[in-house]
């Protein structure tokens, strides 16, 4: 089973691919749109979930998701459309970060993508090429709520702690105009669906060659988890926007 096929399996029960709850989204994609007939591009979208909420909540919003994945953004045109949303996204099969678009955009998302640019501030220099004047960049990653293991590091990456994070948001020339904090809550039924959904599945088809890896994989990303970073790493949404234009 490559990564893409475990990573759907895995996000079944969990369509947004961050430690956010339903709400939190919400709230989220209200501030950043707060006309209605904004334009929207999510850089790494995968299957555009924040879009198609972001579609069907305002029915005067245009967007755009760019992913390199085809399979992620065939099920975002086919959930598109069974939402009847469809007639307002446009997808790009795309590397987020050569993404070029003569138009810009009112609000620009990246959320859990950080990764496709080399680190936060690399996505932010990607998200302002494609900003209108006076929008706003939705953005989320990592960051240490504790001092991390070596092993916590090696897994997830070399973030900083929260003050930090923002610090460097702000030097780098952005103002925070709201965020959110994934809760306790937020982080934890977030792992547990994801490795919840890979062990369920791979129960489920234990006679496919593909099952017990599922369910192997699952044991171990749990265990990662648990033992690992659960009690280390947090996750901040912020919405920005330049400080000067």
């Amino acid at each position: 089973m490559n990564r893409e096929q475990m990573s759907r399996i895995a996000h079944t029960g969990h369509p947004i691919k961050a430690p956010l709850d339903d709400e939190s989204v919400r709230r989220l994609l209200e501030r950043g749109t707060p006309r209605g007939d904004e334009r929207l591009l999510d850089l790494g979208c995968g299957s555009a979930e924040w879009l198609l909420r972001a579609l069907a909540a305002r029915p005067q919003l245009h967007a755009a998701g760019v992913d390199i994945s085809e399979d992620a953004l065939a099920q975002a045109r086919e959930a598109a459309d069974r939402r009847g949303v469809g007639e307002r996204l446009v997808l790009h099969h795309a590397a987020a970060a050569d993404f070029v678009s003569p138009d810009p955009f009112d609000l620009v998302l990246s959320v859990g993508a950080a990764h496709a640019f080399g680190g936060l501030l690399p996505t932010l220099a990607a998200a302002r090429a494609h900003l209108a004047p006076g929008g706003a960049v939705l953005i989320g990653d990592g960051f240490w709520e504790h001092p991390p293991s070596p092993e916590a590091i090696e897994m997830l990456g070399d973030f900083a702690d929260l003050a930090t994070t923002v610090d460097r948001v702000v030097a780098d020339g952005w103002t925070p105009v709201h965020g959110h904090v994934s809760t306790r809550q937020e982080l934890d039924a977030y792992e547990w669906a994801c490795w919840g959904s890979l062990a369920a599945w791979g129960l489920d088809h234990a006679g496919d060659p593909d099952g017990p890896e599922a369910l192997a994989m699952a044991a171990t990303r749990r265990s990662e988890w648990l033992r690992s970073y659960r009690d280390t790493w947090g996750f901040v949404t912020l919405i920005l926007r330049r400080t000067a234009d």
